[in-house]
């Protein structure tokens, strides 16, 4: 865990609220399957808006795919308005596969905690709700001890002005979003939310890890 504290500043800027998601292509969404292939490993983070972070992880050599979607919740096949009722639990999350002889958990752990604000509960910027709270939902008990470790050195160094709030739970679920969900900022890079917020966040994010981007 390198240089955890490096520039972690350099994402807190730009909060605006990307709560204007309804759209009339709600669908039946079925669970997805974690089927790992041989020599990947899986991620499963929440940190906010998905039109957003997804943009951020899709872009790291070593990362296969990303997918935006729900986690964490009791609700079969929540659909977005399901989710903006905050009464399923989930949150918007990210289903990550990667090749970890290219990109590590640890790696994946570094831009998480640098590209959203941890210490804000069940909140990031204008986006106020349980859907939007910080969690790093583990697949295995090697990543729950990675991700307690750097959470704890984080709130150790004062990394933050707050505690973090971050909630590290146990991977239980994963619903993939309304395909419109999916792709987001590559597919409406013209839309106003993507060059006014997006854009601007990527340009930050790309600054700070361009060492570890795809060519």
């Amino acid at each position: 865990m390198k240089n955890i504290v490096l520039s972690y500043l350099m994402m807190a800027a730009s909060f605006f609220s990307c709560a204007q998601k309804t759209k009339n292509m709600n669908q039946e969404i079925p669970l997805t399957k974690i089927n790992v292939a041989a020599g990947t490993e899986v991620a499963t983070f929440a940190e906010g808006c998905f039109w957003c972070t997804e943009s951020f992880f899709q872009r790291l050599e070593g990362v296969i795919s990303v997918a935006s979607g729900y986690s964490g919740g009791h609700v079969v096949n929540p659909s977005y308005d399901a989710v903006c009722t905050k009464t399923t639990g989930h949150a918007e999350a990210l289903h990550i596969v990667f090749d970890p002889k290219k990109i590590s958990y640890d790696e994946l752990l570094e831009v998480f905690w640098k590209t959203h604000d941890p210490t804000t509960l069940n909140q990031q910027g204008a986006d106020v709700g349980p859907q939007y709270r910080s969690v790093v939902f583990y697949h295995t008990e090697e990543q729950k001890a990675k991700a307690e470790k750097y959470k704890a050195e984080l709130d150790k160094v004062g990394a933050f002005k707050s505690s973090i709030v971050t909630a590290i739970e146990p991977f239980k679920n994963f619903y993939a979003a309304e395909d419109y969900h999916q792709n987001f900022y590559n597919n409406n890079t013209n839309y106003g939310y993507c060059r006014m917020v997006i854009r601007p966040k990527l340009d930050k994010f790309e600054l700070v890890f361009k060492a570890k981007l795809k060519k």
